[in-house]
């Protein structure tokens, strides 16, 4: 019995070590870095798309308080 936990621990230890040597990899070598990400996504969306994202978001709150509403659910204070 020992000696399978003995196996087990060997192999999580194992791909424990992997895993962190791969994050460590994908940081040096810059894997995780995208400065431009957020300079195009304001550089490319125009007030329009704002504009609709921000009436999609009001819909759907107004969709759920709605829905909340039919069902006589109340959020607790």
């Amino acid at each position: 019995m020992s000696g399978v936990i003995a196996i087990m621990l060997g192999i999580s230890t194992l791909l424990g070590a992997a895993a962190l040597f791969g994050l460590l990899w994908g940081v040096k070598t810059r894997q995780f870095d995208d400065y431009s990400k957020f300079l195009d996504g304001t550089k490319f969306d125009s007030e329009d798309a704002l504009n609709d994202a921000i009436n999609l978001e009001n819909r759907k709150k107004d969709l759920m308080k709605k829905r909340d509403k039919d069902r006589g659910y109340r959020p607790p204070d």
